[in-house]
């Protein structure tokens, strides 16, 4: 079907039995003449079935407001879903917001001016739901408009914009920010023909001349960036609509709810991914749509009157946030948690996806809109996950893995793993070194460990001293001072591993060997001559403790008063001589 060449600017619209398609006037005639007997002999124009895969069974194309089918939704029972949205646009004042008249709509941020448009052309209301698929990913847009005065051939653009190129400024009437247009972006041109039972859509992207595929502007005479000259067709399995054949009573209006006359109401369906606009194997989102009017028979972009903005995105995709925190935080230890997020319905191309978070971390992953994501952890060992939930309530945890997993379309999840650190505790005892084994208090230990950790223990009565709150790790163990009476067997540091969660009052704290005193003891031998200068004796003290820690070698005389003395000796065998002058 060949679609001829669009002007610039501001056009005037061609008779009712011509129209920018290559269509006969006399099919023309037949077209209107055999729709016209049906309604005058009270016969309904059937409607098509409603399009394949909507997961509302959304009813798109009867011209009503009413669901006609038991099981179906149509805009009177969608109204409450946040995805339906309601604009209204004023109408018949010089004060209504457009396109300005005369510029090319080939530019990327087109001048918003106020005018009265045609009333044919007048939009009072537009309306809009979308839905997605979370089967097949299909992503759904409906669409209805209603005009200050009946229309039959009514033609529309709905513009879909990315917005990834910043703003072009506000309507000056309703003050919403218009969205440059990007390379990617869609406009889709709809006709109601023959009274508003023959639709035809067609798509246009806009581009900034670089697809090899559509390098050139529909309006041939335009430069890039502009809507590019490659138009999609789309069939009846990827799109439908109606206008209204009959007056609709205010009763049965869930948009404006007011009588409207046969004419004043359109509405149509696009399965999006069928038509290309938002693929099932790739996260697209379009965040600003653009309601525009359009002269009947009018080319696409040339002839637009009156104008809605409606910021409210449509995408096949939703956020997963996976967020960390630990028990206590922050974390003494900085360490990294690994996860592994997984979902295949619809595919995603991107998982499984691998990251790594410390405390209060997050990743955010864009996903088709799905329920069977799941995310595992690896647990470290001085570690254990101890929750994880999802703000939307979804989610079952089996085994450190978090399954079946809600994402909603346009909407972020976050689900929050919490783990708290496996602490231990290091108890120390403390005994002496005889056979007896006594538990000795009043000693002195100092414990260091990972992070620059560092503490002083004293035994008690019991001979043991504890520490715990300790992360897992090795530790060192130093006894620093001995009991009184006492001397320390081993002055050098042990090692000692946590590596079991425990409390100094629960559990199994892990210990080093038992730390062993040996007492000591004070020796003394003396002479002293009974008779001043009578005698002179000699002292002499030798030997060396069992252990050999401690020897005496000393000796003293001949005098009349010698001696040797000797502390803190170690057990062993001592020999003290004592030599009198004769």
């Amino acid at each position: 079907m060949s679609v001829p060449e669009m002007r610039g600017g501001k056009g005037k619209s061609p008779g009712r039995g011509t129209h920018r398609f290559l269509r006969s006037k006399r099919t023309w005639r037949v077209l209107v003449a055999g729709a016209a007997a049906m309604l005058a002999l009270g016969i309904a124009i059937p409607a098509m079935a409603v399009l394949n895969g909507s997961p509302s069974s959304f009813e798109a194309n009867d011209g009503n407001m009413i669901v006609n089918t038991t099981g179906n939704n149509d805009w009177n029972s969608v109204t409450s879903n946040p995805n339906y949205v309601h604009l209204t646009d004023l109408s018949s004042t010089t004060g209504d917001d457009s396109f300005k008249p005369g510029q090319k709509q080939d530019t990327v941020c087109p001048v918003i001016a106020t005018n009265k448009n045609p009333p044919k052309d007048d939009f009072t209301d537009v309306a809009s739901f979308n839905e997605t698929n979370l089967t097949s990913g299909d992503t759904f847009l409906y669409g209805a408009t209603i005009r200050f005065t009946p229309n039959g051939n009514a033609s529309e653009n709905v513009e879909l914009n990315k917005g990834t190129s910043g703003n072009c400024g506000t309507d000056p009437v309703t003050g919403v920010t218009l969205l440059k247009r990007t390379p990617g972006d869609k406009l889709i041109a709809i006709d109601y023909l023959n009274g508003g039972t023959n639709v035809h859509f067609n798509v246009l992207t806009w581009i900034d001349g670089t697809d090899p595929n559509n390098p050139t502007c529909f309006v041939k005479t335009d430069a890039v960036p502009c809507w590019g000259a490659s138009v999609q067709s789309l069939s009846a399995s990827a799109a439908e609509g109606q206008a209204s054949q009959a007056a609709i009573p205010a009763n049965q209006n869930g948009i404006s709810g007011v009588d409207l006359l046969a004419g004043e109401f359109a509405e149509f369906g696009v399965n999006l991914t069928a038509a290309g606009i938002v693929p099932a194997n790739s996260c697209t989102a379009f965040p600003q749509t653009v309601w525009e009017s359009r002269s009947s028979g009018s080319s696409f972009v040339s002839s637009t009157e009156d104008i809605a903005l409606e910021h409210h995105n449509i995408t096949n995709c939703g956020n997963l946030v996976v967020k960390k925190v630990t028990v206590p935080s922050p974390d003494p230890t900085n360490t990294s948690f690994p996860f592994t997020l997984n979902g295949d319905n619809p595919p995603n191309a991107s998982l499984p996806k691998s990251f790594s978070l410390t405390n209060g971390g997050s990743n955010s992953t864009q996903v088709f809109a799905a329920s069977d994501f799941s995310v595992a952890e690896t647990v470290p060992s001085n570690w254990v996950l101890t929750s994880a939930t999802c703000d939307n309530g979804s989610g079952t945890l089996t085994t450190n893995t978090l399954s079946n997993i809600s994402v909603a379309v346009d909407k972020t999840t976050t689900c929050t793993f919490t783990d708290t650190e496996q602490l231990g505790a290091i108890k120390v005892t403390k005994t002496s070194s005889k056979a007896a084994a006594t538990p000795l208090s009043g000693a002195g230990f100092s414990v260091t460990g990972p992070g620059g950790f560092s503490a002083s223990l004293t035994t008690g009565s019991d001979g043991t001293a504890c520490v715990d709150n300790l992360s897992f790790g090795s530790y060192t163990v130093t006894e620093t001072q001995a009991p009184s009476g006492y001397d320390i067997d081993n002055p050098n540091g042990v090692s000692v591993s946590v590596n079991r969660n425990a409390t100094c009052t629960s559990g199994t704290p892990n210990a080093p060997p038992t730390f062993t005193d040996t007492p000591l003891t004070d020796i003394a031998a003396s002479a002293t001559s009974e008779v001043p200068g009578g005698t002179q004796s000699t002292v002499t003290c030798t030997g060396t403790s069992t252990d050999g820690k401690t020897t005496v070698n000393s000796s003293d005389g001949p005098k009349g008063s010698a001696s040797v003395s000797a502390t803190k000796l170690h057990p062993g065998t001592y020999t003290c001589t004592i030599v009198v002058d004769p």
